[in-house]
């Protein structure tokens, strides 16, 4: 879901504007070092990764180099809170805040620097933190409270908000994972089971939410060429790979009492390209998961993942203004050498320099009218 951002902001855009970037480093909450100087940068957003927010840095001042295990960069449970924005006119800035990243390998040359770093958004914690002992969902409550809780185990203050259509909470099958099992895997197989995804936002929420579509999802941003529009050049690459005209779901799970179950949602629009059993071949994709605990169960979740597994797979890089306010995620209108396209923004690179342009991962190509 994209920021809410002001009227004024969106036409900067598309208007001569200064860019202003900020990032301050934190430790248990106390803030250490504030508006540290960069020299280069840029904030990745995944829906393909574990971990849907990125970090790569590069700080200038050599007095960042770490040393000690308390610096603002070191990497003993530091914080960058990065934001990037807009100057326009004589406004103050408008910044949009894009994430609170883990700072993970900072390194440097100590005579001269710069210092460079990864850092990853709060996913990482809990995927870090493995099962120590076997944990079982029973007695856990619904989806959205088994969910609360595995979180909360890793961090306590969490705040986890449910964006689904209805705020739906079903009710969540028994399941256990063995001692040093995936947390994080285990949180995202409960939030599929309901039909969702799960991922932390720029303001360090986890956010359960609805698969988008652009079928359904309402165009957030539009990328467009010629005169007023943010688009200066495109170019497109399409790909097989994560491409899929079949989803078999299935479950076994002896702990709830129940015998396997499985379903199969296919691509038979006649029209697709993808269609099964059509000139793309068959190419089928399989999710298996003991919260899956009956066949409408598993129909329900493979026609859910149906649309994303279709979806065309096609990076486009885009000289343009970026955007600091977009999300993965986010409906996108794209309109470029006399097409009108709608896409979902699989992965978008928002750069922290005035030089530095994005690049975008699109799927779910659908040509608007």
């Amino acid at each position: 879901m994209a920021h809410a951002v002001s009227a004024g902001f969106r036409r900067a855009l598309t208007t001569s504007h200064r860019i202003s970037v900020r990032v301050d480093a934190y430790m248990g909450g106390t803030l250490t070092a504030s508006d540290i100087p960069i020299s280069d940068g840029m904030v990745t957003l995944d829906r393909g990764s574990k971990v849907r927010r990125s970090l790569s840095l590069t700080v200038s001042d050599v007095k960042y180099v770490p040393w000690n295990v308390t610096d603002p960069l070191a990497s003993y449970g530091q914080y960058l809170v990065v934001y990037r924005g807009i100057i326009s006119g004589g406004s103050p800035p408008e910044m949009i805040r894009q994430g609170t990243f883990r700072i993970d390998e900072p390194s440097g040359d100590v005579h001269f620097g710069p210092v460079t770093l990864t850092g990853k958004s709060s996913e990482a914690v809990i995927q870090d933190d493995r099962f120590i002992y076997p944990t079982t969902t029973q007695g856990r409550g619904n989806c959205v409270d088994v969910i609360t809780y595995l979180i909360r185990q890793s961090l306590p203050s969490a705040v986890i908000v449910n964006q689904t259509a209805g705020t739906r909470n079903p009710a969540c099958a028994v399941a256990t994972w063995d001692a040093q099992a995936d947390r994080w895997d285990a949180v995202t197989q409960i939030a599929t089971a309901m039909r969702a995804e799960i991922y932390v936002d720029a303001l360090d929420r986890f956010v359960i939410a609805d698969v988008p579509t652009v079928s359904s999802g309402a165009v957030a941003w539009e990328i467009a060429d010629g005169e007023g529009g943010t688009l200066m050049s495109s170019a497109r690459t399409m790909s097989r790979t994560a491409v899929y005209n079949a989803v078999v779901v299935s479950g076994e799970n002896t702990a709830s009492n129940t015998a396997p179950v499985s379903a199969v949602a296919y691509d038979n629009a006649p029209t697709s390209p993808t269609r099964w059993g059509g000139p793309f071949g068959k190419v089928p994709k399989f999710y298996s998961s003991a919260l899956m605990t009956s066949a409408g169960d598993c129909q329900a979740a493979a026609d859910s993942m149906l649309f994303d597994a279709t979806a065309p797979n096609v990076q486009t890089s885009i000289t343009a203004v970026p955007n600091p306010a977009m999300e993965a995620g986010d409906c996108l209108r794209i309109t470029h050498d006399g097409h009108k396209e709608l896409f979902i923004a699989q992965s978008v690179g928002i750069p922290l320099t005035a030089e530095g342009q994005s690049t975008l991962t699109l799927r779910g190509g659908k040509e608007e009218a």
